[in-house]
Formats: structure tokens, sequence, C-alpha cells
């Protein structure tokens, strides 16, 4: 049974077999048009031997130029859309699993046909496109030569352009003699030369003309410089002659000076110190070295007073390097020893290389120059100028030397004549205590080194003025290396001027404070008659006090915020006392006195405490001697203004006791009337006469 199933079986496949190939050739033969045409080609094809394969190739090139592009594109999408149908056919009998053998088999043969299709149409589409592409070479090498024969005739162009230049802007070796005008050719020259009947219309004879007229005048020239030429040689022998006679002459100038040295020091007149002096002035720093010639030159045609010296080690100075030391802080060799080194060892290397950095920074010249200063009253002020190499700015050393009268014994004023202090402010805010180089400040921070005021006591005080002597104006004069005379010259007598006045007030102010400490007020003769002739309210105490004492009392808050007082400034606390009544008062000087008043703040203590917060009268007190302190000047004797206005002020509190006695009217009172004043009081704020009329001696209001 089994095997008549099997026969059977086989003899049906082989019905649908033909029956299937019947239906792929039918449906071929009628849905393919073109493609049966094709098929049958490709199945012609199979049998061909490989000379026809290339000649078919090239039938298809010949066909490319024959078929329309388009049509192709519209039958390759005819083809994709019959190989998509017969995909999804054959997928939809498959899911519905229908034993339809026979159709997916005629789907799969169309399928196939139809890649046969598309790789026909792949390779035209392939010939088309290198047909494409060699047509495209074509025309880039016509546009490359085209192109190259047009930069060959821009080439060309610009060359022909540059000779053209070239050829324009010849000029010959004539036209570089600057030939005289025309004007003055025709009138000098003459006719044999000029020739204007030819030249004035024939332009190259007019030229070669007025070239023939130069070559004459030169040649004119060139005789009269030889005669000058020889004039010179004769004069040079005689120059030569005269000098051989003065070097000559030099030796026994020299001898002839040291014979007349005792005349000059018997009339006073050192030539051969001086002259010294001005040989050695040449190895000064320029700052230094217009120092040294302005005081110099002021002290010949103004000062009689004022002595300029050159101190210091010449030979020192003359191998003395002035350029500006290298003040990096580490070099690439310091560094790699410091890496060698034990950390013990660095350490101290360190160290010293800060000090030394220290010493190149604070380096000063080994020349320096001496200025003193004297005064009629036989004080002597001596400024040692010394210029630091590398900051830029000259520093000074002070010392005085009193004479012998002159008062120098004072507590509260020991300070008065110290170097650090007396020239401070001798200009309004120069205190020497810092550089005035700004760039001082940002070189010692970038070397690591402390502020320049830590380092005053080692290199001296940099005052401004000093600066200015020295020509140097850090504001207006931002060349450092080139210090200006004209700097020096307007600053020299008013500091010179200042100097001495300084001096003077400040021996005058040790006077007086030595008088105030001994409970005594001297008043000169010249300002007597501007006070009473009896004040009895008495001066029982002077001392020296501090600002933070100052800013510490609750009645100088006003004074602070005035801003009248600064820390630089002089604080003293002088007392006073009639009967049970004591005024004290706080004592400001600056250090520019008297040029700047002393500033007086008062507070009294009579059965109450009383301060110009909370009495009127005391705040008009301090009027008088804060504010109306002209009064108390005489031109000549300005000095003596601190002991004018402590006796104004104790003439000011007797008078506010007596008339405060007055006022209370209350009996006997340990308060005497000693004054005579018409009225205790005047207008709304019961005013007191405080004021003094000398020539009347009474007391009035203001």
């Amino acid at each position: 049974m089994e095997r008549n199933l099997a026969s059977t079986n086989s003899v049906m496949a082989t019905k649908d077999d033909k029956k299937r190939k019947r239906t792929i050739r039918s449906e071929s033969s009628t849905d393919m048009g073109i493609a049966g045409i094709e098929i049958k080609k490709i199945k012609s094809g199979e049998t061909i031997r490989k000379d026809s394969r290339t000649s078919l190739f090239y039938t298809e090139e010949e066909e490319v130029d024959t078929r329309d592009p388009k049509n192709d594109l519209e039958l390759f999408r005819t083809a994709c859309n019959e190989v998509e149908n017969a995909a999804r056919k054959i997928h939809d009998l498959k899911k519905k699993k229908m034993h339809a053998t026979s159709e997916i088999e005629s789907s799969r043969v169309q399928a196939s046909l139809q890649f046969v299709i598309l790789k026909k149409l792949n390779r035209l589409a392939h010939i088309r496109c290198k047909k494409v592409r060699e047509k495209t070479n074509e025309a880039k090498q016509d546009i490359e030569h085209q192109h190259l024969q047009l930069q060959n005739m821009l080439y060309e162009t610009m060359h022909l352009e540059k000779e053209i230049t070239k050829c324009l802007e010849f000029k010959s070796k004539d036209e570089e003699i600057e030939l005289v005008p025309e004007s003055d050719f025709y009138r000098d020259a003459p006719e044999a030369i000029s020739r204007p009947e030819k030249t004035k219309s024939d332009e190259h004879q007019r030229t070669l003309a007025r070239l023939d007229w130069e070559l004459e005048q030169r040649m004119q020239l060139f005789l009269k410089l030889k005669d000058a030429q020889g004039k010179r040689e004769n004069i040079e022998k005689d120059i030569k002659t005269k000098e051989e006679y003065l070097n000559n002459l030099h030796p026994k100038l020299d001898s002839i000076l040291s014979a007349t040295k005792p005349v000059q020091d018997y009339l006073e007149m050192p030539f051969e110190r001086i002259r010294e002096q001005h040989q050695v002035a040449g190895h000064l720093p320029h700052p230094l070295y217009v120092l040294f010639m302005q005081a110099s030159a002021y002290k010949q045609a103004c000062d009689k007073y004022l002595n300029v010296t050159i101190e210091g080690d010449i030979d020192t100075a003359k191998s003395f390097d002035m350029s500006t030391p290298d003040l990096d802080e580490d070099s690439d060799s310091e560094q790699e020893e410091q890496e060698k080194a034990s950390s013990k060892r660095r350490r101290k290397t360190t160290d010293i290389r800060k000090l030394e950095r220290k010493d190149k920074v604070l380096r000063k010249h080994p020349l320096s120059v001496l200025l003193e200063v004297k005064t009629k009253d036989g004080n002597k002020l001596c400024l040692t100028f010394y210029y630091l190499v590398a900051l830029h700015i000259i520093t000074v050393s002070i010392k005085l030397e009193t004479g012998q009268d002159a008062v120098t014994s004072s507590v509260s004023g020991e300070d008065l004549l110290s170097p650090d202090s007396i020239l401070c402010d001798l200009y309004a805010g120069d205190h020497g205590n810092t550089t005035p180089n700004p760039a001082n400040h940002y070189e010692l921070n970038r070397l690591g080194l402390r502020e320049f005021g830590q380092y005053i006591v080692q290199v001296g005080l940099p005052y401004l003025w000093a600066q200015w002597l020295g020509g140097l104006d850090f504001l207006a004069d931002r060349n450092l290396q080139r210090p200006q005379s004209a700097v020096s010259a307007g600053h020299m007598q008013k500091t010179i001027k200042e100097l001495r006045k300084r001096v003077s007030s400040r021996l005058s102010l040790l006077r007086q404070l030595s008088s105030l400490e001994r409970n005594a007020v001297s008043v000169i003769s010249q300002y007597q008659s501007l006070f009473p002739t009896k004040i009895v309210s008495q001066l029982t105490s002077w001392k020296r006090s501090t600002y933070n004492d100052f800013c510490s009392l609750s009645h100088t808050k006003t004074v602070m915020d005035a801003d009248l007082v600064s820390e630089n400034d002089m604080y003293f606390v002088m007392v006073a006392s009639r009967g049970t009544a004591r005024l004290t008062s706080q004592v400001v000087i600056a250090h520019d006195y008297p040029a700047v008043a002393p500033l007086f703040v008062v507070s009294v203590k009579w059965r109450t405490e009383r301060t110009a917060v909370n009495d009127y009268h005391i705040r008009k007190m301090e009027e008088e001697v804060n504010v109306h302190y002209n009064e108390l000047i005489i031109p000549q004797s300005r000095d003596q203004i601190l002991s004018n206005q402590i006796q104004r002020l104790l003439m000011c509190f007797d008078i506010y006791l007596e008339t405060e006695v007055e006022n209370i009217n209350n009996g006997v009172s340990e308060i005497a009337k000693e004054k005579v004043f018409p009225r205790c009081s005047r207008g709304p704020n019961r005013n007191k006469p405080f004021r003094y009329c000398s020539e009347v001696g009474i007391f009035t209001h203001r």
C-alpha cells in the first residue's frame, strides 16, 4: 500500500510541475512584455562565449544612448513592486498554510525574473554614471586648459605693467642733482653756457646747459674749499701751540696755589679746597650732584651761613657700580644649590639670601653731601644726604648742634630736638616715615621685605624736600634717571629758610616748655601791653600727654570729629588754679609750630565739672585762645604764641570766675574782683567780657 501511495504521489507531483511550467510560460509571455524579450536574451546569453559577452557589453553601452532614463526608472519601480507583491503573496500563502505549492513556486520564479530586470537596469545605471563622469572630466580638463591660458595671459600682462612702471619711474643720475632754478640759471650763467636762443626751446639742451653750469659752480666751490682747508690747518697749528703752552702752565699754577695756601686760609678764600671739592663732585650720583651744585651756588650768591661739603671715600666711588642691581628673588643656579643642600642648610641659605637682597636694596653711594645750616644764634643744623642706588631716592640724617646760650633741657619737650621729629612736617604732610617713590612699595613687597619705614634708622629719613633739593619730583618728573636742576633751584632757597625757621622755632618752643615746667609763663616785653598787669590765676602744672589720653576724654570728641588733630601731633596737659577753682586744658602742638597755632581744649572744675559741651562760656573762652590768636602775634616774634595763648587763657579764667561771682551775688566769696569791666554779661547768650582793651585797661565784650 505504501509503495502504491508513493507512486501515486510522484505521479501527482510530476503533473503539478508540468502544469506550473505551463503557467509560468503563459504568465511570462502575456505579462512581461519587454521583460520577456530580456529573459530570452539572458537565456540565450547563457550559451554565448566570452567574446560574445564582451560584444554584449559594448552593445549595452550603445543601448544606453537610445534608452530613456525615465522609462528605465518606471521599469525599475514596476520590477520592485512585482518583487514586493510576490514576496507578500508567498508570505500570505504560507501564513494561511494552504497547500498551494504551485502558486508559491510560480511567485518565486516571477520574483526571480524581476531580479534579472533589476540587474539589467543596474548595469545600465552604472554605464550612464560612467559616461557622465567621463563627460565631467572632459569638461574639467577643458576648463583647466582655459584657466591655464588665462593665468598665462595675466602673468604676461603683469610683467608688461611692471616693465612699463619701471620705465616710467626710471631716474637718471642728473635728476638726483639739485640744480638751481631756471630763472637763476639764465640770470647768473654766462651766455656761452646758457645759450638762451637754443635752450629755451629745447628741453634736452637746456638740461645739458644747466648741468654744465652746475659743474662750473662746483669747480669754483672746490677751489674755495681748498683755501678754507689751508686756513684751518694753520689755525689748528696755532691751537696746538697754545695747548702745549697751557699744558706747561698747569703745573706752574699748581705750585702757585700750593704756595698761596697760607694766604687763602688767612683771607678765608679756600680756592684750593673748593677746586678739590668740585673734582670730587664729578663722582657723585646725579641727584647728589644737582644738590651739591645748587647748594654751592645758593651759598655763593645768597647765604654766607651755609656750608656745603662732600664726604666719603673717593677711591671707592671711582670704582662704584651705579647700575641698578639685579633684585630677582631666586636664580636658577641658587635653586639648584638649594635642591642639593640639606633642609637645615636650605633655611640658613634662605636667610642669608634675604639679608643680601636687603643690603642690595638699601645700598648707599659711597659719597654723601653734608649741608651745614648755621643760625645767627650759633646753632648749627647738620644734614647729611645719601643716595640709595636701587630705590632711586635721597635720604637724610640729621644732627643739631646748639649754641652755648640755648636751652636744651626740658622734661615735656625732650624729643623736640630729636633727629626723628625736629624736621617733621617741614612741609605740610611730609612726615618722612615712608618713601616718596611709589615704585619702592611694590619692589619691597616683591622681594618679601618689610615696609620702608622699618629701615629708616639704617638709611635715614626720605623727606620729600630732600628729593626736591636733589632735583627729584616723583609727581611731576617720571624720569628718575635724570634729576632736574630746575626742581632743586626752585626749592633750595625756601627749604633753607624753612630749616633755619624750624631750628629757631624748636629752640624757642623748648625754652617756653622749660619755663612752663617751672610753672612760669614767660611773656617777652613786646607782648606785655596785651595783658593786664595783674593776673591772679596761676599755672600749677605742665606735663606731657599722649594721643590716646586725649581721645579718651569726652569733651574732646568735637575736636576729633572736626579732624583738627592727628596722631603725629604733640600733646600736653596744663593745670591752672585760683582758689578752689581749677582749670585743666589739653594743649595740642603741631610739628609745624608756630605756622599752626596750638589748640586748647578747656575744662573747669569749680563747684561742678564744666566743659565746652555743657557751658557756653567755656566755649567762648576756647574761642578767645584758638580763634583770635592773631591778636597775640607780632611778625618778628611769632615763636612766642604758645606763652601768649596760655597768658590769655589765665586772663580769661580770671574774668570767667569774677563774672560768675558777680552773677551769683551771694555774699563774701573766695574770688575777689580784680579786673575792671563795665558789664558782667551782654546779649541773649550772656557773653562775658573776655576782650582786653590795653589802651584803657578794661575788659569789654566782642
